[in-house]
């Protein structure tokens, strides 16, 4: 008799024992046993087997036992059973059937002794009956979900061109297919794109296969096109509103090993090898041999739905809620792309390279070729596309492309879209429904990047424009209505109200007469409230984020107003800038050091000089550099020879980037680019728009901004462990941890994490050098953390130590005062270290060791030197002043 402590526990949590299969297949037991005692008779028969005693057996054995058995008795009794099966049919599946005609055969769990029953890699085996059609009398049969795929969508050929796919063909065998899930499209459909997706770099195919994805999703069931869209852009939300799944990595973990009864040892070990948990997921699945229980077949609308309350589960008891929806989400994936890819929706990495826009451009093309059975707005015949020619159809696709992204632009929220495109397609209406809102977060417009003012005087030659500083703070849009509510987004659409309470009591008093309600842009700066005097951003950063009291803020800030973007119920987005910032210095009021404009300095580029001491002057006041931008719609400055010949100025024409060399031998594809907007002109300028153009990024707005090349000095420091990679680097090391010296203690302090100026070549020579999987390998600490390295894992904590043997050169933007990382602490600051911003990877120094590395006193006079440098320049202009 098993004791308690190994007894197993029924799935539905409750403390009842299961029942042994002995116990139900007794009586058989008995009669074979007394068949084997019977004299023998004049007619042979086979002999009967031996009672089966499962005490020492696996489920797999004892499975295969009384598959032989209830074969001899089957010819014993004449009932013209088939043959015994082959041990490969036998074992082709992993739930048990049984026919329940005699009812002491009906299959059930068996209840193992607490001993190893491990296949491969942790992964345990386990049996289960199931009501499930008949099969033929006295015949186990056993089947496997992680084979159990759904055939009928796995051959679609979603990476079809969208002019030669048809989803007609393959809907009504869908519809068919999906009836016994309740019509619903499945999850199966969600995953055959994402092979396909992930299988190409090929920007074209990945777009051509979302189309045909969403079209199939369009004409079958429209329904469950929202959820798709947002299970594979990776999000269940905008980011302004407040609902993540809150899983954390443990999570991802408990539910694999009881799922694919994986033990500690198989998932660290899957872990090690593939880095990638949605990998992990499909290797653990696929040598999964049983499962507990059938696998109900996931529909994207239910995965959709889950991710949701696992978001909205909060409180007491929300851990183990989460939990269990995580774990029924694995176990109901069919085969081992599913688990893969459900997996990694829930670690919000998918990976298959449908980002934002892509994702627009693909919606925009399904609706002009496909609508749902009800609609009655206009879609293109694929046939007559494919007709025309290239530049005619990339206009076509242009217009409709521009309407989506302006759209989203401007409401950038999928729940407004969809139902909007389902119901009325891509056209000009779409724009009118999903306009510009309060309290809803435009995406904001964004500037080119410039490495210094020769290229930016030269994009910019014959313009008028704004030069403003680029202060070292936190972007906010600010959104006000007529009822005085206020609402404040970063530059990422995240609500920032609750952490700027002092910002939204200060709208009544900056609002000028006749503002009712506005928005505005403009960048939260620490600041010394007495002196006006701009703090890091380091500062602003220690500022608490949520549930912030007005008595309680230590940190004041001041908002740096630029932009103006709507007024009392009107959308400013197509006036100039010029327009727009005068109305928003001359209604609007200012309040010293805590409500003001950004400094600015309007010019030309003939102004070479000025516009050289404007920049100087943000960076000794530690601003990040300037901004600058075109303060008017002009004419393309190219046609003005062609209007006035006489009067138009000699500009040169505007640098291009060159083209790669395409591979000989490849014939070039018809398909137009899905980055393409619309046909490339060659010779002429484009004219530079000083409209508001959101969720763009244009030369009419270009940063020149304190760079590399501003320190000539870099660090010498000391790769001590490393992370795993994610999504392209899986495979590798990225980030690095890196340490400096320190002489008094002996020990080495880590300082930064590096994850840029690394090769893909030197990637997997690292990973190599560095191969924990390696027994033999002397570069890798095993055991954890090493005695002689400080670090408190506020960054988190590395997956793997090196053995400290090589020095490597690192650039870096500035070095800052760090709650993380403890190097030099003491010797700038009490309380905290230094860390440095941007580190780039420059080179190995095999001529160094490591006692050579870059020492605690070194780091902290580079950053004394960088604090006192505008100091000292400006103490030398003064004195210059005075000899003059």
């Amino acid at each position: 008799m098993d004791s308690p402590s190994k007894r197993r526990k029924k799935n539905d949590g409750s403390s009842k024992p299961v029942r042994k299969l002995d116990f139900f297949f007794a009586k058989q037991t008995a009669k074979a046993a007394a068949a084997n005692d019977a004299p023998p008779s004049e007619t042979t028969e086979p002999k009967a087997p031996e009672a089966v005693d499962p005490t020492n057996l696996t489920d797999e054995e004892y499975a295969r036992k009384l598959q032989e058995e209830w074969d001899r008795e089957a010819r014993a009794e004449g009932q013209g059973a088939a043959q015994p099966r082959k041990e490969e049919d036998l074992f082709s599946s992993n739930e048990l059937y049984r026919d329940p005609s005699p009812p002491t055969r009906t299959a059930v769990n068996r209840s193992t002794e607490d001993k190893s029953n491990t296949v491969t890699d942790g992964v345990s085996t386990s049996i289960i009956g199931s009501a499930a059609p008949k099969l033929q009398s006295n015949t186990l049969s056993l089947q496997s979900t992680a084979t159990e795929e759904d055939t009928v969508t796995a051959n679609i050929p979603f990476d079809q061109s969208p002019l030669e796919f048809e989803p007609s063909k393959y809907i009504p065998d869908l519809r068919k297919h999906w009836t016994a899930d309740g019509g619903r499209a499945t999850y199966a459909l969600l995953t055959r794109c994402f092979i396909l997706v992930n299988s190409t770099t090929s920007r074209i195919k990945i777009v051509d296969t979302l189309v045909n994805l969403l079209r199939t999703i369009i004409e079958s069931d429209p329904d469950s096109l929202l959820p798709a869209v947002w299970l594979a852009t990776n999000s269940i939300s905008p980011p302004y509103i407040d609902l993540e799944l809150g899983l954390g990595g443990s999570a991802i973990s408990k539910a694999l090993k009881k799922v694919c009864g994986l033990d500690n040892a198989g998932l660290k070990t899957l872990s090690n090898k593939y880095g990638d948990a949605g990998d992990v997921a499909f290797e653990a699945k696929k040598r999964q041999s049983f499962t507990l229980r059938k696998p109900k077949p996931l529909t994207i609308k239910s995965v959709f739905d889950s991710l949701v309350k696992i978001a909205n589960s909060k409180g007491n008891g929300s851990v183990e809620a989460k939990q269990r929806i995580v774990e029924r989400l694995i176990q109901d994936a069919r085969g081992a792309e599913e688990s893969r890819y459900i997996v990694r929706t829930l670690v919000q990495h998918l990976r298959i390279g449908a980002v934002k826009t892509t994702m627009l451009i693909a919606l925009s093309r399904a609706f002009l070729l496909s609508k749902p059975p009800n609609a009655d707005f206009e879609t293109r015949d694929p046939k007559d596309l494919a007709k025309l020619k290239k530049e005619d159809l990339v206009d076509i696709y242009s217009r409709n492309e521009e309407i989506v992204k302006a759209c989203f632009a401007r409401r950038p929220n999928y729940n407004d879209i969809i139902p909007a495109l389902l119901e009325i397609g891509v056209g000009e209406e779409l724009l009118l429904r999903c306009g510009l809102a309060l309290h809803i977060p435009l995406r904001p417009m964004l500037g080119s990047i410039t490495r210094d003012l020769g290229e930016m005087l030269t994009k910019l030659q014959g313009r008028d424009f704004s030069c403003e500083y680029k202060y070292d703070g936190q972007r906010a849009q600010v959104h006000c209505d007529d009822k005085g509510k206020v609402t404040i987004f970063s530059r990422h659409l995240e609500v920032m109200t609750d952490k700027y309470p002092d910002l939204v009591a200060l709208v009544p008093q900056i609002r000028g007469e006749g503002v009712s309600s506005f928005i505005l842009e403009g960048e939260v700066v620490a600041v010394d409230r007495s002196s006006g005097e701009l703090k890091t951003f380091q500062t602003l950063a220690n500022r608490a984020r949520k549930d912030v009291l007005i008595g309680t803020v230590t940190i004041d800030v001041c908002l740096f107003a630029f932009d103006l973007m709507y007024l009392n119920g009107e959308e400013l987005l197509n006036r100039p800038f010029r327009e727009r910032r005068d109305m928003l210095r001359s209604l609007f009021v200012e309040i010293p050091h805590t409500f003001t404009w950004v400094t600015s300095l309007d010019a030309t580029s003939a102004d070479t000089e000025t516009v050289s001491a404007f920049f100087k002057s943000a960076l000794e006041l530690k601003c990040e550099g300037i901004m600058v931008k075109v303060l008017d719609n002009l004419p393309n400055p190219d046609l003005l020879d062609e209007l006035h010949p006489d009067d138009a100025p000699s500009l040169p024409p505007t640098p291009k980037k060159k083209n790669p060399t395409k591979p000989k031998g490849k014939k070039h594809t018809a398909t137009p680019d899905a980055d393409a907007d619309e046909p490339k002109k060659s010779g002429r300028r484009k004219a530079l728009p000083a409209t508001y153009e959101p969720d763009k990024r244009l030369d009419a707005w270009l940063k020149v901004k304190k760079d590399y090349s501003t320190t000539s000095e870099t660090l010498d420091l000391i790769p001590v462990a490393a992370f795993h990679g994610s999504g392209r680097k899986a495979a590798w090391w990225s980030p690095i941890l890196l340490a400096i010296r320190n002489e008094r203690s002996g020990t080495l302090t880590a300082v930064t994490k590096c994850m840029s100026g690394f090769t893909d070549a030197f990637y997997a020579a690292n990973r190599a050098k560095y191969d924990p999987d390696d027994a033999d390998n002397a570069n890798v600490l095993r055991g954890g953390k090493p005695h002689f390295v400080e670090y408190g894992g506020g960054a988190g904590w590395p997956a793997v130590w090196f053995e400290p043997h090589e020095v490597w050169e690192v650039a870096f933007a500035d070095l800052t005062l760090s709650p993380t990382y403890t190097a030099a602490i003491g010797l700038v600051h009490e309380d905290r270290g230094l860390s440095t911003r941007f580190p780039r990877f420059l080179r190995v120094r095999d001529d160094k060791g490591i006692e050579e590395a870059t020492e605690a006193e070194e780091l902290a006079e580079l950053y004394r030197k960088q604090e006192a440098r505008p100091k000292a320049e400006e103490a030398k202009e003064a004195e210059g002043e005075d000899v003059q």
